[in-house]
């Protein structure tokens, strides 16, 4: 058993008046306020989750580097919905980025997925960590994934990032020596409907554990608060126009971010904006098509240099044709100045996450959805319901 509290001793607190040009008495009128201080509280957050890391880093290491030696080892990083999106992205960074002595296979794959039909990614008994994602740690796929991986693998080991200390995966990591699980910054396992600072918070959290940089850390969180601080007056411009479709386009690693984007702005709509995502090369076969004077596209343009390039076309393209309400560029030199400057994808994502948040909020406010509960009648949930998970053969029962 090992189970590490990533927080501080920083309570998260309602100090500030307002946010978003917003008074918080007001937010808390129209049932907003809570998603708008888990918005507004995330570079915070973020530095106390690396540091916590790094306060623990001997025990993360004595418990996870001899796993990394293994050979043939496998890396799943598994969530469902948001919590999906951060092993989407985390993945893609460390195919590119992780140097070990062996060869990794590290694959990003949704619970839901997984849970659904086991055999497809867990029939090669292999050395596997499953890395599970969980903002309440309760959803019945989550807790599905680890038993069914423990079911059907020889060799199998769970990293585990929550940020429920009561939640069913941190009590497993309690009873089980092959679990290892770090829970995330007080006030992260969000009040309100949408994953907001939960998602950053385990992102930045399995970053630090993979690839730590102080560094980049402190440029991303400093780019956040920017956001956070100058830029909602234009998102709003952008949320107040009239449209009521958008696509979120990002490549690479940050094809994953791209999808969480538009998640949040679908949920914290209540459906009343349709929202899509893709790739730069892959949004012109086929899904172009919802380009129309109803639509805003925004463009996450990648730091790496390769994928830039195809960014930096469709973005170009996108504007000369003219037909969208607005197509806007996420980039360090159009957004974010020199704070972003020199951010790595996986960093450079948290900062475009945050304008996609805010915009969610923003446009949310507007449709006079309550952000903290976009579906009072209860057809969606905070934490999933209405799931049966069938046994699988051989079980036992």
């Amino acid at each position: 058993m090992a189970v590490v509290n990533v927080s501080s001793s920083t309570d998260v607190t309602d100090g500030q008046e307002s946010y978003f040009g917003i008074r918080a008495e007001i937010l808390a009128e129209r049932g907003s306020l809570d998603t708008a201080r888990e918005i507004a509280q995330q570079p915070r957050i973020w530095r106390e989750a690396h540091a916590a890391v790094d306060n623990d880093r001997d025990a993360i290491n004595h418990w996870l580097l001899p796993k990394l030696e293994l050979p043939r080892l496998q890396v799943l990083f598994c969530g469902a919905g948001t919590s999906a999106f951060i092993g989407d992205t985390v993945a893609a960074w460390l195919r590119k980025s992780f140097d070990a002595k062996n060869a990794i296979d590290f694959q990003s794959v949704s619970t839901t997925d997984l849970v659904a039909d086991p055999e497809q990614f867990l029939s090669d008994d292999r050395p596997t960590i499953i890395v599970s994602f969980a903002r309440s740690g309760d959803s019945p796929e989550s807790v599905a994934t680890v038993e069914l991986a423990d079911q059907l693998l020889s060799q199998c080991y769970h990293l585990i990032f929550t940020c429920n200390p009561e939640g069913a995966l941190a009590q497993y990591a309690e009873d089980h020596s092959s679990a290892y699980c770090l829970l995330m910054p007080e006030g992260t396992n969000d009040k309100g409907f949408a994953m907001t600072s939960s998602y950053s918070s385990m992102l930045v959290s399995v970053a630090a554990v993979f690839t730590p940089s102080r560094r980049q850390l402190h440029l991303s969180a400093e780019a956040a608060e920017k956001t956070i601080a100058d830029r909602y007056v234009d998102i709003g411009s952008l949320a107040s126009k009239s449209f009521d479709r958008l696509v979120v386009i990002g490549s690479g690693v940050l094809a994953g971010t791209a999808r969480e984007g538009a998640l949040k702005c679908l949920e914290l709509a209540a459906g009343k904006l349709s929202a899509f995502s893709d790739t730069s090369l892959g949004f012109r076969h086929g899904p172009k098509i919802v380009v129309s004077s109803e639509t805003v596209a925004v463009h996450m343009i990648s730091a790496d240099p390769y994928v830039r390039q195809y960014d930096v076309d469709l973005y170009e393209e996108l504007r000369s044709e003219g037909h969208a309400v607005a197509v806007v560029e996420l980039s360090p030199e159009s957004q974010f100045s020199d704070e972003a400057s020199g951010l790595d994808d996986v960093w450079l994502s948290l900062v475009y996450v945050v304008y996609c948040q805010i915009l969610a909020f923003l446009n949310s406010w507007g449709h006079g959805v309550s952000a903290d509960t976009p579906c009072p009648s209860g057809e969606v949930n905070r934490v999933v319901q209405g799931v049966t998970i069938h046994q699988f053969p051989g079980s036992g029962g």
